[in-house]
């Protein structure tokens, strides 16, 4: 395994492709809830010699079930919490019938290192590339053990652009779902950063790259790699990350000749509530039945 500490970053997709990813144990520290439908687990996993903290839902039902990554978008890494927003997700996907880890990305919650402050989120695309390869060699046994190596990743967000590197590096992730998605192209996340969400706090020095290093990092350039099938959610009132994203990414993965779906929900913002989140979570809970149950 290539260390991060040596490693020139951010990497682009071909440096990345060479890498390898996983070793050590995914470790349930202690029980964090237990409901009807499944209990939670504060866990714990090595990624670029950090230990990195999570939550992990395994349902109380007999069996064994597959997994489901789910990858929260931007918190102020000050007031993150092991729980975040997107533990609601977690939670229904759980009650469906799926193991579900939200990994707590590098510099949040107990996650050791600091957090990412650039478009690209190479680091965390890292952590969860070797977050999949440990659920894959450690299906079945210790703290996984009822668990399927058959993964999924449910992206919000900032999460959808990690979930895109991921998915271009890793052709054993089956599903990717994207919602409410950073771009593919890290030119117009870094733009979209340094002039929308940070009033040029964050994400500057990247416009500042050569157009040529910018396009080898970006996922949208390499969807030819992707193996899972995607779903593209995005409502067309989101403030956050636009709207027209959707279709430029759901155009790219047709070029690509990548299987997906693309649903527009009407007047949503960039967090979906009410009938648009059911909707949102029967489709989730529809999609990854169908992708990562069949074969299993």
């Amino acid at each position: 395994m290539v260390s991060w500490a040596f490693a020139q970053s951010p990497l682009s997709i071909a440096e990345l492709a060479r890498l390898s990813y996983g070793g050590g144990t995914l470790v349930a520290e202690r029980v964090l809830e237990r409901t009807p439908a499944f209990t939670r687990y504060l866990v714990r996993y090595p990624s670029d010699g950090l230990s990195m903290y999570g939550f992990m839902n395994v349902p109380n039902a007999p069996g064994r079930f597959p997994v489901v990554i789910v990858i929260h978008g931007y918190v102020n890494p000050a007031t993150y919490r092991i729980l975040a927003y997107t533990t609601r997700y977690a939670d229904h996907l759980a009650r469906a019938g799926f193991v579900t880890i939200h990994p707590n990305l590098r510099g949040h919650g107990l996650s050791q290192g600091s957090p990412e402050q650039g478009a690209s989120r190479v680091l965390y695309a890292r952590e969860i590339l070797d977050l999949a390869a440990i659920v894959r060699s450690q299906a079945g046994r210790g703290a996984l053990e009822k668990a399927l190596p058959s993964i999924g990743l449910m992206g919000h967000s900032m999460g959808g652009g990690i979930a895109q590197r991921v998915a271009v590096l890793d052709p054993q992730i089956r599903a990717v779902l994207l919602y409410g998605t950073m771009h593919g192209d890290d030119l117009k996340n870094a733009r979209q950063i340094c002039f929308v969400f940070t009033n040029r706090q964050r994400g500057c020095d990247e416009l500042n790259t050569p157009a040529q290093t910018m396009a080898q990092r970006s996922p949208v350039n390499f969807y030819s790699r992707i193996r899972a099938q995607v779903q593209v959610h995005h409502g067309t009132a989101d403030p956050q990350t636009p709207y027209a994203w959707a279709g430029e990414i759901c155009a790219a993965l047709q070029k690509s000749n990548v299987r997906h779906q693309c649903f527009t929900y009407r007047g949503a913002g960039h967090t979906f509530r009410g009938s648009d989140y059911t909707t949102l979570m029967s489709r989730a809970t529809t999609f990854f039945g169908q992708t990562l149950r069949n074969g299993e």
